[in-house]
């Protein structure tokens, strides 16, 4: 008896083991624990900074729409016995709280990732860094030559240019018709015989 196979489970397998799938879940747990970091960061001290701005109303930057108190009541407006737990308000200090914690995290996101790129490129040496060193009388003219050299064989391979590409599958295509019409003659010979 044939043991089944699950494709989808060998699929999935292959899936979850890539290289860069396993360093999205890094990415995104890190990512995770670093957006707590920062909402902590802005809830906690900001937020209490920005709403104890005055702006007339019951508490810091908010917008009274309908004051309830305790008990769920309309109160006038200005009375003092508005609980904002149940009263309808805009609360212009989360909004502005929110705005904060994106540009917080879109700024040291940005650095991280700089810090990233900055470290991958410290060891590369490129033409520019080469001149500016043989300018500069740091090197040699051989030793500029040579670590020229090293850049050129470290360089990847240019791709063909398209024309070159066409033309060669177009000489493919027309070898490929030519065999099939061979033995289509031949073929023909044999069955003529």
């Amino acid at each position: 008896m044939k043991k089944p196979k699950f494709k989808l489970l060998t699929e999935f397998k292959n899936f979850i083991t890539r290289g860069n799938v396993l360093d999205l879940a890094v990415g995104m747990i890190i990512g995770a624990a670093f957006t707590a970091i920062v909402a902590a960061l802005v809830n906690s001290i900001f937020k209490p900074l920005i709403n104890a701005i005055p702006m007339g109303g019951v508490e810091g930057l908010i917008t009274m729409l309908v004051p309830k108190d305790a008990n769920g009541v309309t109160v006038a407006m200005g009375s003092s016995a508005i609980d904002l737990t149940k009263s309808v308000y805009i609360d212009w200090g989360a909004f502005i709280m929110a705005i904060i914690n994106f540009l917080l995290t879109a700024v040291v996101l940005f650095a991280i990732i700089k810090a990233i790129n900055t470290a991958k490129n410290l060891g590369k040496k490129s033409s520019e860094s080469i001149k500016k060193q043989l300018e500069k009388g740091k090197i040699t003219e051989q030793e500029a030559a040579a670590a020229q050299a090293e850049l050129d064989a470290q360089a990847e391979p240019q791709p063909e240019p398209v024309d070159q590409t066409l033309e060669l599958l177009r000489e493919i295509r027309d070898l490929l018709k030519n065999q099939q019409v061979e033995a289509a003659q031949n073929k023909l010979e044999e069955i003529g015989e």
